[in-house]
């Protein structure tokens, strides 16, 4: 392999840090994700306030924002994996900030309907397919797999903290400028991010041609490798029961707040960010936790420890239980947290560099897949039984989501593979958020 100047620090250092590119990726990935959650409560508040959709919209809406993955979120991977990843990033966050610029220029001309807003997003989800399978797939390639934790716990609290800024933000420009207006700030946030990429380095070779091997080869090849090997298929299992419960829940929660409780949009931006404060604190702790008592000690155990906690959520009403239901929230996110951490970071230790993009794009196909069903199931279930009774579907499914990786030998892993132990004497801690 050619020498390249952007891994002198690797064996020297677990810190991503260190690596310049890492540092322009996370910036970049900063713009996105603030932008992203903007839109998060933005888009769905357009469809309810501006354009009247009921749950059955609500959810179809929902379901068309992640029914990219379901339609190409395979062949991207092998796609990714021949492409450059650098062009990838910069190519999906200017599709992103057109299609989103879309929605507020339709208003000002008061031709906005909800068939273009199934569009936008549906086309916004294809874009996100591929800004997701190449971000996951190039950080093994900037930072070194020593620091896949540090990188992936510095960028998982990067989600969390644009859940708490972006969507309590979010909610605040929705009431202070209305939905549309919200949108474009998604649209100005996604621009700035492809800008910025232009200074990343790494991530500009197209990955390695196979001979003569056909897009079904490839496909199944990933394939195999995730649901072939138990403690992946494990991860897959557990992350598409998260994502199938936590969609449910998150679907109807802007009909909720709207219609049944009428609260503010700005409450429910505050709601969502309660729940990404969970997710950054359980970020922030999977490193140490991992450290201490092992790293799939630490993702089995979490479970039953704080998934009961998701049946706080359908309890959520006005006064002392939306603070309950906020709670619950809150704890059920910081199990995520971690497990975004600790999950990630396993599978890509356990994947060579050859097949990262179909790994991620298998394990998005399934979390975002599960995305989809959540959502079109969520707006049955609103429609036909009710927005509570849904609300306890999601919960259930939340609080159960952790067996898979329980019962699998995720639970008996105490480091990553190919991860040197850590010396007697432990290094002095460095940030890596």
């Amino acid at each position: 392999m050619p020498t390249d100047p952007r891994t002198d620090h690797r064996a020297d250092s677990r810190s991503p840090w260190r690596v310049r590119d890492f540092r322009t990726l996370f910036t970049a990935t900063t713009l996105s994700q603030l932008g992203t959650n903007v839109g998060y409560v933005a888009m769905p508040l357009v469809a309810v306030a501006a354009l009247g959709a009921g749950p059955g919209q609500a959810g179809a809406l929902a379901t068309l924002s992640t029914l990219a993955f379901l339609l190409i979120g395979l062949p991207a991977g092998a796609w990714v994996d021949r492409m450059r990843h650098r062009r990838v990033l910069i190519g999906a966050d200017l599709a992103r900030a057109l299609l989103c610029a879309s929605v507020p220029l339709a208003w000002w001309l008061d031709a906005l309907t909800l068939g273009q807003l199934y569009v936008v997003v549906l086309l916004t989800g294809c874009a996100t397919v591929f800004f997701d399978v190449g971000s996951q797939s190039v950080l093994p390639q900037l930072v070194g797999r020593d620091a896949l934790v540090g990188a992936n716990a510095a960028v998982v609290s990067l989600q969390a903290a644009g859940n708490v800024a972006g969507r309590g933000l979010g909610g605040g420009l929705v009431q202070l400028l209305t939905a549309p207006v919200a949108v474009l700030c998604t649209a100005l946030a996604h621009l700035a991010s492809a800008l910025w990429l232009i200074a990343l380095r790494g991530g500009t070779a197209p990955g390695p041609v196979a001979t003569r091997t056909s897009l079904r080869a490839r496909i199944a090849e990933g394939l195999r490798h995730v649901l072939g090997n138990a403690e992946l298929r494990a991860l897959a299992l557990t992350a598409s029961l998260t994502n199938l419960g936590s969609q449910i829940v998150n679907t109807l929660l802007p009909v909720l707040f709207v219609r049944e409780l009428r609260l503010p949009a700005s409450v429910l931006g505050l709601y969502w960010a309660a729940g990404g404060l969970g997710l950054l604190l359980g970020a922030r702790c999977a490193r140490p936790l991992a450290a201490r008592f092992g790293h799939g000690r630490t993702l089995a155990l979490a479970g039953p420890v704080l998934a009961p906690a998701a049946l706080l959520v359908p309890l959520i009403g006005r006064g002392p239980w939306l603070w309950l239901a906020g709670a619950g929230w809150a704890l059920t996110m910081f199990k995520t947290g971690m497990d975004n951490v600790l999950g990630v970071s396993l599978r890509q230790g356990m994947t060579p560099d050859a097949l990262l993009g179909r790994m991620n794009a298998t394990f998005r196909f399934m979390l975002t897949g599960a995305l989809a069903v959540g959502a079109a199931l969520s707006g049955l279930l609103g429609e036909v039984a009710g927005v509570r009774p849904a609300l306890w579907t999601g919960g259930a499914l939340l609080a159960m989501a952790f067996l898979p990786v329980l019962l699998s030998p995720v639970r008996r892993r105490r480091t990553l593979p190919g991860e040197r132990r850590a010396p007697a004497t432990p290094a002095p801690s460095r940030r890596t958020g």
